[in-house]
């Protein structure tokens, strides 16, 4: 059985060019690695509901913390198989956004820290009810607001289809969302946590990844 390994932080952090340089580090030891990114537009029904909701269709549905939070998660419900399966047939299946995502999203837009009942109604849905793997390891990739505001903004000129939504604009969500993050990795928060900056070299980081998990997950052959 894998190991589960989560790359979270704010929209325009860098997870994508992050996780791309893992892949490629672990592969050059050997290992085999799947990925998997959420949510999963143009491959589930809820994530493209939500991307449009967040683009201003579908009515008020943006607007309803609770119905956004619950497309993310059955987004994730209907790819629990799949990636339970990438689990057996995989040393590492690494992630790209996962539960936490949720639950620091969540908690940000109504406006409660961590503590608060948003984060465990996440967490009692989608590791409770819909029974998802629990990770081995999250990576909070951490970036000021204004970086990851700029990445975004950057990203969106240069493909069309990867456009701002009303979560990227709003500059005030991203810092809630960034305080809950950090929260969330302070206490560990549904596995062990460790924080990487905008600089982390990918080779280093997956290197330190393998020798935490070591011991008691035999990531390394």
């Amino acid at each position: 059985m894998g190991v589960l390994i989560v790359i979270e932080g704010l929209d325009g952090a860098g997870k994508r060019t992050l996780s791309a340089g893992l892949v490629e580090a672990w592969r050059a030891t050997g290992l085999t690695v799947a990925t998997l990114a959420f949510p999963r537009y143009g491959v589930s029904v809820h994530a493209d509901l939500g991307a449009e909701a967040l683009r201003g269709r579908h009515g008020d549905t943006a607007s309803s913390i609770e119905a956004m939070a619950l497309l993310w998660a059955l987004d994730r419900r209907d790819a629990a198989d799949d990636l339970r399966k990438l689990l057996a047939d995989n040393d590492i299946v690494l992630l790209d956004r996962y539960v936490a995502s949720n639950a620091a999203y969540t908690a940000a837009r109504h406006g409660q820290d961590v503590s608060g009942p948003a984060v465990e109604w996440i967490r009692e849905i989608e590791f409770g009810r819909f029974v998802l793997p629990a990770p081995d390891l999250q990576v909070l990739l951490r970036v000021p607001v204004a970086l990851a505001a700029e990445r975004a903004r950057t990203r969106a000129v240069a493909d069309a289809t990867r456009d701002r939504d009303v979560y990227e604009r709003d500059a005030g969500l991203q810092t809630r969302t960034g305080e809950v993050y950090d929260a969330l990795a302070e206490r560990h928060w549904m596995s062990r946590w460790i924080v990487a900056g905008p600089d982390t070299d990918a080779q280093q980081l997956a290197v330190r990844i393998s020798n935490l998990l070591h011991d008691g997950e035999g990531v390394t052959r």
